[in-house]
């Protein structure tokens, strides 16, 4: 919005749900807090190796850390109807849109608007799998969680990305008993599995879950399951929380209608350099889009679409940021430019271990001793070309480099997780 009117063009804002956008309502501001509650008992917890006696007895009133969730977030919520508010009288509409014809749109059921360009920004919505609804009331989805006056003291986590494992983690550090349930083996959008399989040990995790029932039983969720190990599993659980990913909120808006190409599910298709779909007035921007639901991907797609809306048809294509995603568990991870699984595999070495950079200490895990010697590049592209000399002489480079760094609660610690592909 601030981007189409900088660009001199007369906006409006429609917006049918609460303002204050995804991430500030119920994304990663909210859990970033949880977090910082668990994480500060868990540490404390660790502090008698040092002589710091007395905070084993240290324990979490779970009520008053969803209340502090709740403070905070409505503080960073806040700050966004604040910028609304401060809109042109006439600026903000009230109600749902949908495409009448490709520069016309009805809002609600009285109003209709013209307009020579359109930003879609939507965002999304969590999926609910059909097969969870059979717990009823005992499930909730990620955007319900921080809405709750008090945690359970069991719950079944399903979903394994982001979300999921910063949620499991910081339940599970508030003496939640957790289990995560994975699906098809993806956990954190990484596809590399020595750097996968470091994650989630603070609780039961199985990244791809085959369950046997999944029913109620005196009003509980009931799981019955297998192990990886083979163990057989009966569990009951207070809740069921999903945190199996969100979808975007295109389906009101009728774009059949708006005369753009769309993909095989409903999605526009886009130019994610101008953020134009096709050659039309239409533009689009964040989680909406299905691309990279980051905020500050989100944040660059709106100003980008802001801008070209409001200069259209001079439509600019800029340079996109280098890939870039963050998930606050522990250890944290980082992807940088490329996927394991998208390098060309005719041009990758696949070398079987993880180098763990701690400081200066440097490991050859596929030796399992101390490697003498590692390089980095210091621009931006130091993901392309680290390279590490072995303790053996040989040299190693490194075409991906997955970081983890504890940047979180005022402190800064500098963990590295280098993929061993070479």
């Amino acid at each position: 919005m601030r981007a189409a009117c900088d660009a001199f063009a007369q906006a409006v804002l429609i917006e049918s749900g609460e303002l204050g956008t995804t991430c500030a309502r119920v994304g990663c501001m909210p859990s970033k807090l949880l977090l910082a509650a668990a994480n500060g008992l868990h540490d404390a917890r660790a502090l008698a190796p040092r002589g710091i006696e007395g905070t084993h007895a240290l324990e979490a009133d779970r009520a008053c850390v969803l209340d502090y969730v709740r403070r905070e977030r409505d503080y960073f919520v806040n700050g966004v109807l604040k910028d609304v508010d401060a809109l042109p009288d006439g600026a903000l509409l009230r109600g749902q849109a949908r495409f009448e014809l490709p520069n016309e749109l009805r809002v609600g059921e009285d109003m209709r608007v013209t307009a020579k360009r359109i930003v879609i920004a939507v965002g999304a919505a969590p999926v609910v799998p059909e097969e969870l609804r059979v717990f009823g009331d005992a499930f909730i989805t990620s955007d319900e969680l921080f809405e709750l006056r008090s945690l359970p003291k069991r719950i079944a986590v399903f979903g394994a990305g982001p979300i999921a494992l910063e949620l499991g983690q910081a339940l599970a550090r508030l003496d939640i008993d957790v289990f995560m349930f994975g699906k098809g083996g993806d956990v954190a959008a990484l596809s590399d599995t020595p750097v996968r399989d470091t994650l989630a040990d603070e609780f039961y995790f199985d990244p791809d879950a085959k369950f046997d029932e999944m029913s109620l039983r005196d009003g509980k969720p009931y799981l019955r399951f297998t192990a990886p190990g083979g163990r057989h599993h009966r569990e009951t659980f207070d809740l069921v929380l999903a945190a199996t990913g969100r979808a975007p909120n295109l389906k009101a808006l009728a774009l059949e209608k708006a005369g753009i190409e769309l993909n095989e599910k409903g999605v526009p298709l886009f130019d994610e350099n101008a953020m134009q779909c096709g050659q039309s007035h239409v533009f689009i921007a964040g989680d909406c889009d299905g691309t990279c639901p980051w905020l500050h991907d989100a944040a660059d797609e709106g100003k980008l679409a802001g801008d070209n809306a409001g200069r259209f048809p001079d439509v600019q294509a800029v340079k996109r940021k280098v890939p870039f995603s963050l998930v606050f568990c522990e250890p944290q991870v980082v992807n940088v430019v490329a996927s394991y699984d998208s390098l060309d595999k005719q041009m990758t070495v696949d070398w079987r271990g993880i180098v763990r950079i701690a400081g200066t200490r440097v490991y050859d895990a596929a030796e399992s001793r101390p490697a003498s010697r590692v390089c980095r590049c210091k621009n931006r592209q130091a993901a392309r070309c680290a390279r590490m000399r072995s303790s053996d002489g040989t040299s190693r480079a490194f075409t991906r480099v997955g970081f983890a760094t504890g940047i979180d609660a005022g402190r800064m610690s500098e963990t590295t997780l280098l993929s061993s592909r070479g």
